[in-house]
């Protein structure tokens, strides 16, 4: 799927701008770090300014294409998975990204996967930081 290499070549080249016409305006992206799916072009683009500065040696090491069923309404979609190993504050992270893809090869729904658990937390924390940061959300209020 050309999107999923235009994507690969982006994220590993570190060219945020590259990825936003490769996204829906709508696109909706499921994070191990949060319930509730990042929703909407703007937001996911954030994420991923966050995203490229926080993980540190960053590269994928395969790919499979193939269909699935999608989160948002269940139809299935063309598909690429692509494994993932980075290092986020000194700990090891395996992932996966599921990229799920409209009629016109955009991406419209986007999943993260990540292991192993103290990985996941290193990564929430530095993922909240940044978009805390760059004002993508509100700062927490202890109280």
């Amino acid at each position: 799927m050309e999107t999923a290499e235009r994507f690969r070549a982006a994220v590993e080249k570190n060219e945020l701008a590259a990825l936003d016409d490769l996204f829906t305006e709508d696109i909706r992206l499921y994070s191990p770090v949060k319930f509730t799916p990042f929703e909407g072009r703007p937001m996911v683009l954030g994420l991923f300014g966050v995203l490229l500065r926080t993980f540190e040696d960053f590269r994928y090491i395969g790919d499979f294409e193939g269909t699935a069923e999608t989160s948002a309404d269940g139809a299935e979609a063309p598909s690429a998975i692509l494994l993932f190993r980075a290092t986020v504050n000194g700990k090891q992270i395996h992932g996966v990204d599921l990229l799920q893809f409209d009629e016109g090869g955009r991406i419209k729904e986007f999943t993260v996967m990540v292991r192993p658990q103290s990985a996941v937390h290193a990564l929430s924390e530095a993922v909240l930081a940044g978009l805390v940061a760059d004002g993508l959300v509100p700062a927490a209020v202890d109280g």
